[in-house]
């Protein structure tokens, strides 16, 4: 999407905090140094200052200036967050919130989808999962079409505010998936757990649902936890979906 002046100036200030050039608790430089670095406005500064503000990245006063929020104060249900912190690279603590988000909405999520999925949720989930094995067995882009079962369930929950929530969410579990999906037989192994939950939701079983979505969670911490462990360099989600070979 082609951002106007607005919305680029917002991109530029939020994603140079996220990627800590400012510093916590630093004070972003003064309008007329901002308007000249960027070739702008200050209307559109200001403006641009007030998003941010929108967002927790940045409290403004008379006493305090335009000062960086911590981290904890940001609004990680926003996208343009959630895509700022994928510039800037993946961190432990990001990676170790979202296994503890996923372990709280999932499992909860996935009891209202087995009860309340139409015959349509099903078949776009089902669709979703025919794609990530295929990409097992013939290769292809596996992280596309898992993301799309996760939300396809989320959406069959039914529930607006998981509908709303699904957005940033998808960037977040995107993260993971990327992990999984690149260690060695990761989503060859976990297909099945993915079927588990499937199945349950089609029989409208929402203990089973919720029983195997925790398991399915339990592995991809696991992945995390290796992946953490090893120091290994975490994946980037400014680039295309992770492709898995052919077997």
């Amino acid at each position: 999407m082609i951002k106007n002046v607005h919305g680029n100036t917002v991109d530029y200030l939020g994603g140079a905090i996220v990627g800590g050039r400012f510093g916590p608790d630093g004070v972003l430089p003064p309008e007329p140094q901002l308007c000249a670095e960027l070739s702008v406005s200050r209307t559109v500064v200001r403006e641009a200052v007030k998003s941010l503000v929108a967002k927790g990245l940045l409290v403004t006063g008379p006493k305090v200036g335009t000062r960086v929020q911590p981290p904890e104060r940001w609004n990680w249900f926003d996208p343009d967050v959630i895509a700022w912190q994928a510039q800037a690279g993946l961190t432990p603590e990001f990676l170790r919130d979202l296994q503890d988000l996923r372990g709280i909405v999932e499992p909860a999520a996935m009891r209202l989808a087995a009860e309340r999925a139409s015959d349509q949720d099903i078949r776009q989930i089902e669709i979703a999962f025919a794609g990530m094995k295929r990409a097992v067995e013939e290769g292809g882009d596996y992280v596309t079409h898992d993301l799309a079962f996760h939300l396809g369930l989320l959406n069959a929950s039914r529930n607006r505010m998981l509908n709303q929530m699904s957005r940033a969410l998808g960037a977040l579990l995107r993260a993971s998936f990327e992990i999984s999906t690149r260690l060695h037989d990761g989503p060859r192994n976990s297909l099945a757990l993915h079927r588990a939950v499937l199945d349950a939701v089609i029989a409208h079983a929402p203990d089973d649902a919720e029983r195997a979505v925790r398991h399915l969670i339990a592995g991809a911490h696991d992945d995390i936890e290796r992946v953490l462990v090893s120091r290994r360099k975490l994946p980037s989600l400014n680039v295309p979906a992770s492709r898995l070979k052919a077997a």
